[in-house]
């Protein structure tokens, strides 16, 4: 069902009912049934398809790694066995006790050299009975100390040959066989052979499985994940850099096993099998991703997909060819149209009269807004020069009672700061000019300190008439900005009357004037006023707290406009004990503040 077309313009409305497209019989419901039926069917068989396949696909991936597992058991046992015989007979091989008995050693080293060539061991180290290397296939141990190495301690003890795990400086394990060399019941040193087992981890690092194997006391001694290596399983399985180098592990249903085997890393389900090695109570442990099984499951998946897509395409195309038997409607109705968008451009006509009605009213409007903003400029010269003629006043003043008493000179200093605050007065119509314009002053490098001095002084008629505290906590370090002296001394004099005024209520006054040097260049001005009622609105032009006739609100928005031409921020706060926070954030010169 159509709706309505509504145009209006103005207070002109009209209304236009569009023709209804004639939509014949519908779709029947036995279409929707057959086509209900098949979308239901496709999710069956795709769900059923997914848990067997699933299943057996699972089960085929448990057997391969039992499988290599299996294999990778029997290879270290081979390993260890092969190399257990080696100490037992280097320990009565004649050259090697000669070489002890005599202390010569020259070529002892080479004999060790081709031992280690027949015998295919990884490294083979003849020890003296103080611990110390006399020979080595390894050169670089020529000579060193191993006497606090448990191969050594242990093989003083016993005579038969013993195996130590022990870790080694590059992270991973040495793998040691040692046996004591005795003769006459006296041991004259230690032969120790090591055992290349890293050799596997180089193998299994190929794979797409992580391997383990571990010690009698679940240590990890073998690992295809360096990090994994003198922890337990629990522990590397739980380490955050555990999926990092391992295999692309994607979170898997629980669904997928059985829940034989089945281990999670880091919340990601892998199948996990172990078995035992015939070794010193090992065990070697695989981790295979489910990735290859939902790849295999998602083809088969996709297949199907497919196959229903294209009866659902066939089903698609019978109902489009009943809604092309329906163009013919649709080609009557367009004349209808036709005739109601004449109506329209005829409206839009009619609107465009009434658009160029409110463009005058528009320039209308804009000549207000230049007079308001001439009347606003007005006050704010009022505003301006009424501090510093409020110091003239009592300038003059004093320089009269100073004539009356005859003191000239002194009267000639009251003089000299009247006509200083004639040229302020100059600098504040020219800075009011530039706040409406908002032209390019030249700013030079002053001490913020100095501003703040000038301007205690220049409110210091006021702050005579008023028994109020001022506390100053300004660093004896210059603090350099870039800013127009005279306008930034205005805003801290307005700062300071704003406080001024804010306690005239207040037992005991006191406002604080403190300075910083941080990353900027920092004033604070705080009192113990009332606070502020609404700070959103407070550097609003016109917005004020003040009675009428005591202040126009216009000195806060201008000290804003300043600060904000300086590069700088002014913002206020209220006290967390009563009073308000004025703070005044310049760059200081050679850094940059970003504005927020």
């Amino acid at each position: 069902m159509s709706k309505p077309a509504v145009k209006q313009s103005g207070n002109v409305s009209s209304t236009a009912v569009l023709p209804q497209p004639v939509t014949g019989g519908g779709v029947t419901w036995r279409i929707k049934l057959i086509v209900g039926l098949l979308l239901a069917m496709t999710i069956s068989v795709v769900f059923y398809t997914n848990k067997f396949l699933t299943q057996r696909f699972t089960e085929a991936t448990r057997n391969r790694a039992e499988l290599r597992l299996t294999l990778y058991s029997g290879n270290i046992l081979t390993e260890v066995q092969r190399t257990s015989i080696v100490p037992l007979l280097l320990a009565r091989d004649p050259a090697l006790v000669a070489s002890l008995q005599s202390g010569q050693y020259t070529a002892t080293s080479q004999l060790l050299m081709s031992f280690q060539a027949d015998i295919g061991v990884a490294q083979i180290t003849l020890l003296d009975k103080d611990g110390r290397v006399v020979a080595a296939t390894n050169r670089t141990l020529l000579g060193a100390n191993l006497r606090s190495e448990p191969y050594f301690v242990l093989a003083q003890r016993q005579v038969d040959t013993l195996f130590n795990a022990t870790p080694g400086l590059s992270g991973g394990f040495d793998f040691t066989y040692s046996r004591a060399i005795m003769v006459d019941n006296k041991p004259l040193g230690v032969i120790v052979v090591s055992v290349d087992l890293m050799k596997f981890e180089r193998f299994w690092s190929g794979l797409q499985d992580a391997v383990l194997v571990t010690d009698s006391k679940g240590i990890i001694i073998l690992s295809t994940q360096p990090r994994w290596r003198d922890k337990t399983i629990e522990e590397a399985l739980t380490s955050t850099a555990t999926l990092k180098g391992l295999f692309n592990l994607k979170q898997a249903p629980s669904n997928w096993t059985d829940g034989k085997g089945e281990a999670f890393v880091q919340g990601a389900a892998v199948l996990q099998t172990n078995a035992r090695v015939l070794f010193r109570g090992w065990r070697i442990y695989t981790f295979t991703a489910y990735n290859s099984v939902r790849e295999r499951v998602n083809g088969v998946l996709a297949l199907e997909i497919m196959g229903f897509a294209i009866l659902l395409s066939i089903a698609f195309y019978y109902l489009s060819q009943r809604a092309w038997s329906q163009s013919i409607t649709f080609q009557r109705e367009s004349a209808d149209l036709r005739r109601l968008n004449s109506r329209l451009e005829a409206e839009i006509a009619e609107r465009e009269k009434v658009q160029k009605t409110l463009e005058v009213a528009e320039l209308t409007l804009a000549q207000s807004s230049k007079l308001a903003a001439l009347g606003e400029m007005s006050a704010a010269v009022s505003h301006e020069l009424n501090q510093p003629l409020a110091a003239m006043k009592t300038y003059l003043a004093g320089a009269r009672l100073l004539l009356q008493r005859r003191r000239a000179q002194e009267a000639l200093s009251s003089f000299q700061r009247i006509d200083d605050l004639i040229d302020r007065m100059g600098a504040i119509t020219r800075q009011l000019k530039s706040y409406a314009r908002k032209g390019g002053e030249a700013f030079e490098a002053v001490d913020f300190r100095d501003c703040v001095s000038q301007a205690l002084a220049m409110m210091e008629p006021q702050l005579k008439q008023r028994v109020v505290h001022i506390n100053r906590d300004i660093p004896r370090k210059p603090m350099m900005v870039l800013a127009d002296r005279i306008r930034l001394e205005q805003v801290i004099i307005n700062l300071l009357r704003n406080a001024l005024d804010a306690t005239k209520t207040t037992q005991a006054p006191h406002i604080d004037i403190i300075m910083r040097q941080e990353e900027v260049a920092l004033l604070l001005v705080q009192d113990n006023g009332p606070g502020i009622a609404q700070l959103n609105n407070v550097f609003e032009p016109f917005y004020t707290t003040k009675k009428a006739g005591e202040g126009v609100g216009l000195g806060l928005a201008i000290s804003s406009g300043i600060i904000s031409d300086l590069s700088g921020r002014l913002t206020a706060r209220n006290r967390d004990g009563g009073g308000a926070i004025f703070e005044v954030q310049l760059p200081l010169i050679g850094a940059t503040v970003t504005q927020k």
